[in-house]
């Protein structure tokens, strides 16, 4: 595994890997929140930056400017082209200070994704938790797509299961519609209103029970200052991520195909720019002209009850 850069501010202590530039580690009063990962590695993309695109896209490939890619399949379970094409690149540290660490990227691009640019991705820490700010410019000569993610898995100290089993995990999600999705994990329509129904997790306080979640959530509604919510709460704190406008999706996933000890073991919560299949689609697909910049910031926080 590459260097990791630790980070403190507060209560609050994290580790950034140059490799992929994950978040390798989040930790509050001295629990983590995030599941971490060790020299071995991350499981299931655990912290990772997921560019140029999030999710999955097809094998069929894809059309952009007049001509057709095709990204090789890496996702057995589904036969397609899963998280994009970053998280295992070696990143380099731009600055690096007690509270706050900036790690850069030169992409050259690849023969199914032949678009340069320079990726940045700024982890800081407050009293009130960590920020993430990533930057994306086109270096090419010609427009570029474009999407971002982020796959941290919050945690609350214990498996999912056992506190969902005794009724003490209550999940908030503040999105108003889900995607629904084929055999591929693909888009099949658009999304339908997720109204009082089992994956309506708008109201606080609701019990996650066995509900199972690999599930792209949009029409999130925000707060005052823009950001949209995932608030997961156990018996005596809750960790919650938020996302600003330029994120307008949520992935939830439950871990329920994760194998062993982390079997439904934590929650991902992934803020995404657009769907999954968003490279074939074009639905929330951003399209970067040369020279372009594009900008996107989420956080973690955590805070007792009671």
């Amino acid at each position: 595994m590459g260097d990791v850069i630790e980070l403190h501010a507060g209560e609050y202590r994290a580790g950034i890997d140059h490799t992929g530039a994950a978040l390798r580690s989040l930790t509050w009063r001295g629990r983590d929140v995030v599941w971490p990962y060790g020299e071995d590695g991350p499981t299931a993309f655990q912290g990772q930056v997921l560019a140029p695109w999030p999710n999955r896209v097809t094998e069929k490939g894809y059309r952009f400017g007049g001509a057709e890619y095709h990204l090789e399949p890496d996702d057995p379970a589904t036969g397609t082209a899963i998280h994009g094409l970053v998280h295992d690149r070696t990143w380099s540290p731009e600055a690096v200070s007690a509270d706050a660490a900036t790690l850069r990227l030169d992409f050259d691009g690849t023969p199914g994704f032949p678009f340069p640019l320079e990726l940045a991705v700024t982890h800081r820490l407050t009293g009130e938790g960590l920020e993430v700010t990533t930057t994306a410019r086109n270096r090419g000569g010609s427009p570029a797509p474009f999407g971002l993610g982020f796959h941290p898995y919050l945690t609350l100290g214990e498996p999912l299961s056992a506190l969902a089993e005794r009724g003490e995990f209550t999940l908030e999600v503040t999105a108003g519609a889900r995607q629904p999705v084929d055999g591929q994990m693909l888009p099949s329509g658009a999304p339908v209103p997720v109204d009082g129904g089992p994956l309506d997790f708008r109201p606080p306080g609701r019990e996650l029970g066995d509900t199972v979640l690999d599930t792209a959530f949009s029409a999130l509604e925000r707060d005052g200052d823009g950001r949209a919510w995932v608030r997961a709460s156990g018996p005596e704190h809750r960790v919650s991520l938020w996302c600003d406008a330029s994120f307008g999706w949520l992935q939830l996933f439950s871990a329920d195909t994760l194998g062993g000890a982390d079997h439904r073991a934590h929650l991902a919560a992934e803020p995404m720019t657009c769907p999954p299949n968003a490279l074939a689609t074009g639905t929330d697909l951003i399209v970067l002209a040369p020279g372009e910049s594009t900008e996107h910031t989420f956080g973690i926080t955590a805070e007792a009850l009671g």
